[in-house]
């Protein structure tokens, strides 16, 4: 019995060697068959008589079994290759989409912080003028009543006047007045008109550029926080392009809880989240913060993003000297005059870090604000408040970085003074 040893040898290429397990180069394979290797014994053939053919047909049939392995073997290699490359081709399709994928997400992220610049650089333009417009304004203001104090001068000399002219009338009362001296009277009478009236005109003008001083003052304001709210969001912005920078180099996902997440298939945590869902419009909205239940707010918009409005008073309508229950859970109505409640206050604030904004406007529209950073215990605590500022036109509204416990009339903090600010000042 013949005995034929078949070997395959394999081949690889030395940049396959050196390339990883990512690499995405076709890499050549060299393939080398061994030759056939010759019958282990030489021993003598033995053929009888009968035989079908010779020994040299057999060997033919030999090689030609031999040929059909290499083809076999080479056809198989030949599939093995073609799924190697078409896996291949797959992976560095799915690579192209991701990276188009990303540059996509990059250059409309450019686009937008683009936008955001040329807004910021306009405000900025538009605060400069109107700060010009305000000086020039104070200015005439300053003239005005500097005019006005002339004429108040010049106003009582005239009453003087006159009332020494009523005291030489009640005399010619007496004594009937001649012709001259009744000329004389009706022309002083008439310069004391004239001059009243136009002293009316000129408080007339002073008023109306105290009016429009005033809304010039509330532009500046409002452009003032729109310029500070837009450096927070480029702030942001940079952090979330900082994350994602570390994210490509750092294996590992770091969550940051923030106000304003949104649960999927349920109410938003708070009026940020909302907005951030399309809703731009302000009024009431159900929200529902982590842990709580859902409750009705009312979402302010406006400064490109939604504020939760825990407390509005507009013209004193509604009685805030209530009960620490009442304060607890919330009164008024949403529309107009209210209380959030405590009990929701602290549901919404356990969600992340958010700002506490105090807005105040006068009977002649004159507005200020006030921003703070805030922590805001819970109940065991009587909801502790602590401040901290950051910007606004009210200096030195409430204590910073001092705990202050919520109290009311019917329950306040133990002192040793008999002083209660909420029976003090009803509420």
């Amino acid at each position: 019995a013949r005995q034929r040893n078949y070997h395959w040898e394999k081949s690889l290429h030395p940049e396959q060697k050196e390339s990883g397990a990512g690499n995405m180069k076709i890499i050549p394979v060299l393939l080398l068959l061994a030759p056939l290797a010759l019958p282990a014994r030489a021993d003598k053939d033995y053929f009888s008589v009968g035989s079908a053919g010779s020994p040299e047909t057999k060997s033919r049939f030999a090689m030609l079994d031999d040929v059909r392995i290499l083809a076999t073997g080479l056809l198989q290699l030949g599939h093995g290759l073609k799924d190697f490359v078409q896996k291949t081709k797959g992976q560095m399709n799915d690579i192209f989409q991701k990276l188009y994928i990303f540059d996509r997400s990059f250059y409309e992220l450019s686009l937008q912080t683009s936008e955001i610049k040329e807004e910021e650089e306009q405000l900025r333009q538009t605060t400069a003028r109107l700060q010009i417009n305000n000086e020039e304004m104070k200015n005439l203001s300053q003239e005005m009543n500097l005019k006005i104090e002339d004429l108040i001068q010049n106003k009582i000399q005239l009453q003087e006047q006159v009332w020494g002219l009523e005291d030489k009338v009640t005399k010619l009362a007496i004594i009937q007045p001649s012709m001259q001296e009744t000329k004389e009277i009706s022309s002083l009478k008439a310069f004391v008109e004239q001059q009243d009236s136009v002293i009316k005109q000129l408080l007339k003008v002073v008023e109306e550029q105290h009016v429009q001083l005033g809304r010039q003052h509330n532009q500046i304001t409002e452009l003032e926080d729109k310029l500070n709210h837009i450096e927070l969001q480029e702030l942001l912005e940079n952090s979330f392009m900082g994350e994602q920078q570390e994210a490509e180099t750092i294996p590992s996902a770091v969550h940051r809880p923030t106000a304003g997440t949104y649960k999927a298939g349920g109410a938003a945590a708070d009026c940020t989240a909302l907005y951030h869902t399309g809703v731009q419009a302000s009024g009431v909205y159900t929200i529902q913060p982590n842990g709580s239940e859902a409750f009705s707010v009312y979402c302010e918009m406006k400064f490109g993003t939604s504020w939760t409005v825990i407390q509005k008073r507009v013209d004193g309508s509604l009685d805030f000297n209530q009960t620490w229950d009442a304060y607890t859970n919330g009164f008024g109505d949403l529309n107009e005059e209210f209380w959030l409640g405590l009990k929701k206050i602290y549901s919404i604030t356990q969600q992340g870090n958010y700002i506490l904004r105090i807005e105040l406007q006068d009977w002649r529209e004159n507005r200020r604000h006030i921003e703070y950073t805030f922590s805001l215990g819970g109940p065991g605590t009587n909801y502790t408040l602590q401040l901290s500022r950051m910007s606004g036109s009210i200096p030195s509204a409430l204590p910073e970085r001092t705990e202050l416990r919520f109290c009311t009339a019917q329950r306040h903090r133990d002192t040793a003074s008999s002083f209660s600010c909420p029976q003090s000042y009803l509420g």
